[in-house]
């Protein structure tokens, strides 16, 4: 059986803005594509960024739309110091810290930040199991949680 790759779209009003956020700000690889849209590949998945408008077009919805659209990325790290630099990062290359890193109710470590198109991500630190790839636990003893 083939591995099978997911990717996340994420319309965006400026994409070269959107971009220079995720390459450059956040560090993402970049993978080569035409200059209507963006890939970068993540573990397991990948980032697409596409003009918001047309990506309306595609989906055959109203481009409008405002408020919590429903959906949360999150992006997990091996360390609670990782969730703090990382929106420290984010924050940084332009992006709004929408809920300080900070202990949860599950015993974990997380914070909000919003992208320059308002998409949320989260930034967590969980100490009970690592959602990362196989070959890294996320612990720094090396241990599988």
């Amino acid at each position: 059986m083939n591995p099978r790759i997911s990717m996340i779209t994420l319309g965006v009003s400026d994409l070269e803005r959107a971009v220079r956020f995720y390459r450059d700000g956040l560090g993402l690889p970049q993978l080569e594509s035409p200059p209507t849209v963006a890939f970068f590949p993540l573990n397991g998945t990948w980032l697409g960024l596409y003009p918001w408008d047309a990506l309306a077009d595609d989906v055959g919805v109203a481009a409008a739309g405002s408020g919590f659209r429903g959906v949360t990325i999150a992006h997990n790290l091996k360390s609670e110091a990782d969730v703090d630099r990382m929106m420290a990062e984010a924050v940084a290359a332009g992006a709004t810290e929408v809920k300080k890193p900070q202990p949860v109710f599950w015993g974990g470590y997380s914070g909000y930040f919003a992208d320059l198109d308002g998409h949320l991500w989260e930034l967590a630190y969980n100490p009970f199991a690592w959602v990362g790839p196989e070959e890294e636990t996320g612990r720094p003893d090396g241990k599988t949680p």
